[in-house]
C-alpha cells in the first residue's frame, strides 16, 4: 500500500544517522520526526541538524509541559516545530502561537477534551496561518471515526495518524473499521453522526465489568 509521508520516532542517540538513512532512500517523500519530549535546549547542536533533513517538522522536541523554550528553540532551527502534548486547550494553544513557540499544532481530541475543543483550536490556526494536523491515541474505530471527520475541516493540511484498524486490533467494536485503500488513502465514514455504529455484542464479549446507570 502507499503511504504518502513517513514519521520517525527520534530520541538522544538515535536520530541523526537513522534520518539520514531514511532521507537517503526516500529522498522526496514528507518526513517528519517525533522526539517525544527527549531533547533539552542542552541538545542544540543535534536539534539544528535536523534541517539538514527538510522535514516537514519536529514533534514535540522539549518537555511536554513546556512551551516556552520551544520559542526559544524555533529561532534557532529552520525545521518547523509542532507542538503535541504542550497543546491541552485553547489556551495553550494561543500562548504558544504568541510566543513563536510552533508553526504546526498536533490536535488530538482525546488529549484537549473532545470534538468542541478540538474546532476551536483548528478555528484558531486558521485565523492565525498556523498549519494543523491530527494524531491518534490508539482509539477504536469510534475515536478514529471522529479524528477522520475532524480532518476534513479547513486548516488541517497535513498527514494525519489515523492508520488503519488491523494495525492495533484484530476486530473493532464498529461496522466500519478504518481500511487504508491502495493509493495511501482512507475514505471518510458516511451516514447519520459519525458514520459508524457500535457493535454491541462485540462490547458484551470483551467486557469484564459494566455498571448500568439510570
Amino acid at each position: 500500500k502507499k503511504y504518502h509521508r513517513i514519521k520517525i520516532k527520534i530520541k538522544k542517540g538515535k536520530d541523526i544517522e537513522i534520518l539520514k538513512k531514511v532521507r537517503r532512500a526516500f529522498p522526496s517523500i514528507n518526513l517528519m520526526a517525533d522526539a517525544n519530549s527527549d531533547y533539552t535546549l542542552e541538545d542544540i547542536s543535534v536539534l539544528k541538524r535536523l534541517d539538514e533533513f527538510n522535514l516537514m517538522m519536529i514533534e514535540q522536541p522539549l518537555s511536554h509541559d513546556d512551551i516556552y523554550f520551544h520559542a526559544l528553540l524555533q529561532k534557532q532551527i529552520q525545521t518547523p516545530i509542532c507542538l503535541d502534548e504542550s497543546i491541552k486547550n485553547l489556551n495553550d494553544a494561543r500562548t504558544a502561537v504568541g510566543m513563536d513557540s510552533c508553526r504546526i499544532i498536533n490536535i488530538k481530541q482525546g488529549r484537549v477534551g473532545g470534538m468542541t475543543m478540538s474546532k476551536e483550536i483548528q478555528a484558531y490556526c486558521m485565523e492565525n496561518n498556523i498549519k494543523a494536523w491530527s494524531g491518534g491515541m490508539l482509539e477504536t474505530g469510534i475515536g478514529r471515526a471522529f479524528n477522520l471527520h475532524l480532518q476534513t475541516l479547513p486548516g488541517f493540511v497535513l498527514p494525519g495518524d489515523t492508520s488503519e484498524t488491523s494495525r492495533y486490533f484484530t476486530e473493532d467494536i464498529v461496522d466500519r473499521p478504518v481500511v487504508l485503500q491502495p493509493d495511501g488513502f482512507i475514505q471518510i465514514p458516511k451516514g447519520p453522526g459519525i458514520g459508524v455504529h457500535v457493535l454491541p455484542e462485540r462490547i458484551d464479549r470483551l467486557k469484564v465489568f459494566y455498571e448500568k446507570i439510570v
